[in-house]
């Protein structure tokens, strides 16, 4: 196993597990949570089971529509977000409820803008490790690829459709849901070319810039 495999294999488990952390935290800011789990959570609000579950059901159906439009994206990283994604979410959630219970706006406030940016940080490294997506992420590089609209536009679309399903279901739209709709593109782009290209590919990065 070469070191670029290690890297990629680390940015995917790393990227995945800061994804969880952060939709915990999104949770716990109670300003709304990223356009994804905002539709999950619309559906978990008429479900009434656990979360995880609920998750897990949502992303196998996503999973089946990219299985025939590009299965390339279909990797570790997308078995791993399948199953351990919600239970991450889900245990977060317990221990920001039971060690942090009451929190103040300007508490709120930090949450959310450390869920904003931990997220587009986590999506920036798995997308560039490039060992399989979650099946919602995948949507936005498959329209990419396909159209050649630029990614962010993709995202801002996949991200406002999922936003205002969850809406309707029941889930809280607030400041952070809104922020990661229409920014979570752009950030993520900005974390790909100065954190997780750098970091994989070192001096080649700064070459491909370059040319």
């Amino acid at each position: 196993m070469n070191s670029l495999t290690v890297k990629r294999i680390f940015m995917t488990f790393a990227g995945i597990l800061l994804a969880g952390v952060s939709v915990a935290i999104f949770k716990a800011s109670d300003f709304g949570t990223d356009p994804n789990s905002c539709f999950v959570m619309g559906v978990w609000n008429l479900a009434g089971i656990k979360y995880s579950y609920v998750y897990i059901a949502i992303n196998a159906l996503m999973l089946l529509g990219v299985f025939f439009l590009d299965r390339h994206f279909i990797g570790l990283g997308t078995v791993l977000n399948l199953f351990f994604m919600g239970i991450i979410v889900e245990k977060g959630m317990q221990l920001f409820d039971k060690y942090l219970p009451e929190r103040t706006f300007g508490v709120r406030v930090l949450l959310m803008c450390i869920a904003v940016v931990m997220m587009c940080f986590a999506s920036a490294l798995y997308f560039t490790a490039d060992m399989g997506v979650s099946a919602y992420d995948a949507y936005a590089l498959i329209l990419d690829k396909r159209t050649r609209i630029p990614f962010r536009m993709c995202r801002i679309g996949t991200d406002v459709l999922t936003t205002a399903a969850g809406f309707f279901m029941g889930a809280v739209v607030g400041v952070g849901t809104l922020v990661t709709a229409f920014f979570m593109g752009p950030l993520i782009e900005f974390f790909n070319r100065t954190v997780a290209r750098p970091f994989l590919y070192g001096k080649e990065n700064k070459q491909m810039q370059k040319q």
